[in-house]
């Protein structure tokens, strides 16, 4: 008889994550509430609601709430990158995201989600709207 097989426990933020990879910004969705957030959670950070979550995949557009200039990077990953522009976003479809940015972005401007590779990563970087 042999040992049954075994399957590694898919990451929760794999959706966010493949997204990415594949040029799409992801957020979850509660069927229950409707609050939407980029943070990938069991439970809906909004009404609590576990197993009410969704993945959507947002249009890319949105509102610039907080901006910083990053000019000594928190560790080597990212130091080729330095300086580097942070910003808060707030999506249209509502949650916020933390992501990277153009240099010269400003706060209350409208920006879309662009993709970039970095270490064998994808990430975000918004850039402002035409």
């Amino acid at each position: 008889m042999s040992a049954p097989e075994t399957t590694a426990a898919r990451p929760l933020a794999a959706p966010f994550t493949d997204g990415l990879r594949e040029g799409l910004l992801r957020y979850q969705q509660c069927a229950h509430c409707g609050g939407a957030q980029t943070l990938a959670r069991y439970a809906c950070q909004h009404c609590g609601e576990r197993g009410a979550l969704h993945w959507r995949d947002a249009a890319g557009a949105a509102t610039v709430l907080a901006v910083t200039e990053v000019a000594r990077a928190p560790s080597d990953e990212f130091r080729a990158l330095a300086p580097y522009t942070l910003v808060i976003v707030q999506l249209d479809e509502g949650p916020r995201l933390m992501a990277h940015a153009l240099p010269g972005v400003r706060i209350g401007e409208r920006v879309r989600a662009g993709f970039f590779e970095h270490q064998g990563r994808t990430l975000v970087r918004f850039a402002p709207l035409p």
